[in-house]
């Protein structure tokens, strides 16, 4: 998480501050955090991942390539990701759908 946040902090434009919405898991709440100054932290309520989008994208990518199979080994669902992956990728106007937010559009 920390090298994570360093990395957008690098790409916060000079003079900006970066606000990252996040859920409360341990690692991206840990006291031991370094949390770059160009960057506040703000955690969803607790149990909300219809408030995530990001939990909205992972459950498009299951339903439409990852469920319903079995796979073979290790090497054969990190294929299956990646292709799920990139065929998301691939469709911008998807991710912009899915992380839509109409209660949002009001601020």
């Amino acid at each position: 998480m920390a090298l994570h946040l360093e990395e957008i902090s690098q790409t916060v434009t000079p003079g900006a501050h970066a606000v990252v919405l996040l859920d409360q898991a341990g690692w991206h709440l840990s006291d031991k955090l370094d949390i770059p100054g160009n960057i506040t932290l703000l955690p969803l309520p607790p149990k909300s991942p219809e408030l995530n989008p990001v939990e909205n994208i992972w459950q498009f990518m299951r339903d439409n390539w990852l469920s319903n199979r079995v796979f073979r080994s290790y090497d054969d669902i990190l294929e299956h990701c990646c292709y799920a992956w990139n065929k998301l990728v691939d469709q911008p106007w998807t991710i912009m759908s899915i992380g839509l937010r109409d209660w949002a559009h009001g601020f």
